[in-house]
């Protein structure tokens, strides 16, 4: 069965490597220019807590957002236009089992995802050396590796459910648009839950993704706005929650574009 898994795992891979400007770098482009704006031009301006420069704040949350984006992107990218062009009955009977398929697709996606955060963060510290004069140091790298492929995963797993449910490229777009993007956004990617309302305070520490940018930015600066174990436990159950939705999904949602 390892032949099976791994040709969908490379068929997956290649996909979005053959038009990875596209894939790769119009993001990487997106995130030199947060960082260009809001890291550089309006950085010195605002104030963080215990002296820590705005830069160094920002670019943990850029490379998530990088991750995520693209994980999901590349999982509900690739079954939606099968759906519609009729290469996903090519799943059903392929001699692979449901859970194979979603850790294949999700591991494509982790790889996407994991390489557009990786140029983001490399990107991000050259932007912290010619401001700072030293490189951002990353102080807990296992840290570091759990939540990139449990945010990779998560996501990866996000996608494949959301493509088989949705039934057109609008509802698919509606998704990224109306709850993906929000939900970053008040994930704490752009600026610390401190300065937000208590409302939005409250709102945040309800959303999943918080748990997870700021589990990775612990993982890099040492501090974040959560409790690390209660990030671990929160990233754990998404994704426990996540990989249910998707074989529930794979197994029962529509394979048709209709």
């Amino acid at each position: 069965m390892i032949i099976p898994f791994m040709t969908l795992v490379e068929k997956e891979i290649s996909r979005f490597m053959k038009v990875i400007v596209q894939t790769v770098f119009s993001p990487i482009l997106s995130s030199f220019l947060y960082l260009l704006i809001f890291g550089v031009s309006l950085g010195s301006s605002i104030q963080m807590k215990n002296g820590e420069v705005y830069l160094a704040f920002l670019i943990p949350g850029l490379v998530v957002m990088g991750l995520i984006n693209n994980a999901f992107q590349n999982t509900s990218s690739s079954i939606i236009t099968s759906k519609f062009s009729g290469d996903i009955e090519d799943i059903r009977v392929a001699p692979i089992n449901h859970n194979q398929i979603v850790w294949a697709m999700g591991i494509a996606g982790v790889f996407r995802g994991a390489l557009v955060g990786f140029i983001t963060g490399i990107v991000g510290e050259i932007f912290f050396y010619f401001q700072n004069g030293t490189l951002l140091a990353v102080e807990h790298p296992l840290m570091m590796l759990f939540f990139t492929l449990a945010g990779g995963f998560i996501f990866s797993f996000c996608g494949i459910f959301v493509a088989f449910i949705a039934k057109t490229f609008d509802q698919l777009s509606a998704f990224a648009s109306f709850i993906l993007l929000p939900l970053t956004y008040l994930g704490g990617v752009f600026i610390s839950i401190d300065n937000l309302s208590p409302f939005f305070q409250k709102l945040s520490h309800a959303n999943p993704l918080f748990y997870l940018i700021n589990g990775f930015r612990y993982s890099i600066l040492g501090h974040s706005d959560v409790q690390v174990p209660l990030a671990l436990g929160m990233t754990l159950i998404s994704l426990v929650v996540t990989f249910s939705m998707a074989r529930f999904a794979l197994k029962n949602g529509s394979y048709s574009r209709w």
